[in-house]
């Protein structure tokens, strides 16, 4: 039995995205177990996980992820819908949404280092109320990024997690039947605040649920705004695996690997309190309905523009000050700019800076070329969805930190301990689901007679593809790749343990340069990786108006 090539790259789908999560795991197994690749005498389990409980703050790391993370995936989805309730449907957030894919596309690390440069004690939002409001000629001896709650990282986390959250929960308007529930409820008197509330989000809830658990996950084992803005005495737990599987002692790595499995337990933890938590709120939701109140919803439309217009500011605010920093000559606190600019910093560092950004964005082109290759072969052979859904989600829930080290010892068994191959796919592993996830609804919304008249005049699948599908999907093709490019710059710890930590690209080297705290270096490579980043999205906006521009209709496909 031959496979027909479509059913062939859903199959390398398969693999690819369950091989390297279940050979990672496999691989944190058999180190928590003691067994690790060049260890020269294997440890016990005992020994192993006695080293992990004992060592020095082990129980505030493993408190601090669970508490930031359950904190940052609740106040991003309460933002998400106070955002949706006061503004959905409406003009204003019409206009606003534009902004949703770029903000996006801006990496945890570059929004983490503006964020950092905005709220330290001597950040633009300190120089803008110093002297006159706050009396302060120096930086204040406050603790504010790295506090020992983590609250820094948690604001870090929301505004980068609210966007993806919008834009999941505009997707699943269409499938929740949100304008006829909306015409019925305002019908019954409710305002749109509340009506939205109450007919429109348990729908939408259960479309987003999955990425909602995306954003939780995450939350709990982000590794690149932990870095920047989390606490260090200690650090989350992800840091102290992360520290753990980059020593060069290998008998670390066995930590590693069980602190990984300790980082999975929280997650599955997290979740199953999240899980209680809808329980709870869909019973409130039901007693709210029940009652049956009208009006209200002025404070909801309130809220929601002012959280809307904070998380706009502080990533628009956090891009200026990167740039701002990278051309700053002297700047004594408490002035607002800088008393000079000068372009010392570009000078002395472009030329790493120019080798470095295409290295990346070489290393991101290639990845997603083959991602969409796999995408659109597996979108091809007309999967479940069931499958899909598996295919996209599983890579994406589990914690990076919780199979990447055991992919790291998988890679060194077979002799690919370093170099762009296993960067790239590992990458891969993360950029796949994602172009599935933004392909697959404009895929199957694709009105089946094309295909029908397509073959009744004689075209075979193949040229159905090419000449057909293909260019009808041109945006939306354009948006996955610019989706793909700015994950894929965006990685740290995938490019960090894959690579051995000898492939740099405009992220592990913008974190890296964080220990020295040079802000005008910092503030360069955080500008150029998020420009590395936004270019994609710029360039998915033009094609499509070039392309079909005597064919306006095309370009919303």
């Amino acid at each position: 039995m031959t496979l027909s090539p479509s059913r062939l790259l859903l199959l390398l789908t398969v693999l690819l995205l369950g091989g390297p999560v279940l050979a990672g795991m496999i691989g944190v197994l058999a180190g928590a177990l003691g067994h690790v690749p060049g260890l020269q005498s294997a440890m016990s389990a005992s020994e192993v996980w006695g080293a992990v409980w004992n060592w020095p703050g082990i129980g505030r790391s493993v408190a601090l992820s669970f508490s930031t993370g359950l904190l940052a995936a609740l106040i991003s989805l309460a933002s998400a819908t106070i955002i949706m309730a006061g503004w959905s449907g409406t003009k204003a957030f019409a206009r606003a949404r534009l902004w949703l894919a770029p903000f996006l596309a801006v990496p945890h690390a570059a929004a983490a280092f503006g964020i950092a440069f905005l709220i330290a004690p001597s950040g633009w939002i300190a120089r803008a109320m110093s002297p006159w409001l706050t009396g302060w000629d120096r930086p204040p001896d406050l603790l504010i990024l790295g506090d020992p709650l983590g609250f820094a990282m948690v604001l870090g986390l929301v505004v980068k997690e609210l966007p993806f959250l919008l834009l999941m929960m505009i997707a699943a308007l269409p499938q929740a039947k949100a304008a006829p529930s909306m015409a019925v409820i305002t019908a019954l008197g409710y305002g749109r605040p509340r009506g939205w509330l109450l007919a429109v989000f348990p729908a939408v809830y259960r479309q987003i649920r999955l990425p909602v658990y995306v954003v939780l996950a995450y939350s709990m084992s982000a590794v690149d705004a932990a870095l920047i803005l989390g606490p260090t005495t200690p650090p989350p737990l992800a840091i102290v695996i992360l520290r753990w599987a980059a020593n060069p002692d290998l008998s670390l790595r066995a930590l590693a690997s069980a602190g990984a499995l300790v980082q999975l337990g929280l997650v599955v933890a997290g979740l199953a309190l999240w899980r209680l938590g809808e329980i709870a709120a869909a019973r409130f939701g039901r007693g709210l309905a029940e009652g049956g109140q009208r009006g209200g919803g002025r404070g909801v439309e309130i809220a929601g523009a002012t959280l809307a217009a904070a998380a706009g500011k502080f990533l628009i605010a956090g891009l200026a000050i990167l740039a701002l920093w990278s051309f700053a000559g002297a700047w004594p606190f408490p002035a607002f700019l800088p008393e000079t600019l000068t372009g010392r910093i570009w000078a002395s560092h472009g030329a790493a800076l120019v080798e470095t950004g295409v290295a990346t964005l070489l290393l991101a082109l290639a990845v997603v070329v083959i991602a969409l290759t796999l995408a659109l072969g597996s979108l091809e052979a007309k999967p479940s969805r069931r499958l899909l859904t598996a295919l996209i989600y599983l890579p994406l829930i589990v914690p990076q930190v919780t199979f990447l080290p055991g992919l790291q010892a998988a890679f060194l068994k077979i002799g690919l301990g370093s170099g762009a191959l296993p960067v790239g796919l590992t990458h891969l592993v993360f950029v796949l689901p994602y172009l599935l996830l933004v392909l697959t609804d404009p895929y199957e919304a694709l009105d089946p007679r094309y295909r029908t008249v397509a073959a009744g005049l004689g075209l075979s699948p193949a040229r159905q593809f090419w000449r057909l599908r293909l260019p009808l999907l041109l945006t939306p093709i354009t948006g996955a790749v610019a989706v793909g490019m700015a994950v894929s710059i965006g990685q740290y710890l995938p490019t960090l343990l894959a690579g051995g930590g000898r492939l740099p690209t405009l992220t592990t080297e913008a974190l890296a340069l964080a220990a020295g705290g040079d802000r005008r270096v910092i503030g360069a490579y955080g500008l150029a990786q998020a420009m590395a980043a936004l270019a994609p999205f710029a360039l998915a906006l033009a094609l499509p108006r070039i392309v079909w521009r005597n064919r306006r209709g095309m370009i919303h496909g």
